[in-house]
């Protein structure tokens, strides 16, 4: 098992962070990490997800929604090929400080066999592309 975590502050309200992050189409146009969501965040729905770290070609992949409160937490568990080779539980956490500030974190487990393999990878480029979403994000969020 690997974990992956990151946070920022963030000078804006849950409100306004939380629709720019459940605002699918719009990733494409702000987003350098996650490049497209698609499909209707329902717990146990599917969906679509193209994640590009940095120097990568990127590659897609189909969670499931595990969590859906809004405002508060959106989560998903994607895997590669078949359950317990390589799972992705992605979490993002919205951790009000007051009305118009908010604690944003982001974080993944990895666990499955091949994590071993590539651990190298998750805290070199999948790390750094968590971090550079989230600056992304409280870019986006923080706009008047």
């Amino acid at each position: 098992m690997h974990r992956v975590d990151t946070q920022i502050e963030i000078n804006a309200s849950a409100e306004r962070v939380w629709s720019v992050l459940m605002d699918f189409p719009g990733h494409a146009r702000w987003n350098p990490f996650v490049r497209s969501i698609e499909g209707t965040a329902t717990v146990g729905g599917s969906l679509s997800v193209f994640i590009q770290p940095p120097g990568s070609g990127g590659m897609r992949f189909r969670p499931t929604v595990l969590a859906i409160a809004p405002k508060l937490e959106f989560r998903w568990k994607g895997k590669l090929v078949i359950p317990g080779l390589f799972d992705g539980e992605h979490c993002f956490k919205l951790e009000p400080k007051s009305d118009t500030q908010l604690l944003f974190r982001q974080a993944e487990v990895f666990s499955g066999l091949l994590v071993p393999l590539f651990r190298r990878s998750l805290e070199g480029a999948t790390k750094q592309g968590f971090i550079a979403m989230n600056e992304a994000l409280k870019r986006e969020a923080e706009v008047k």
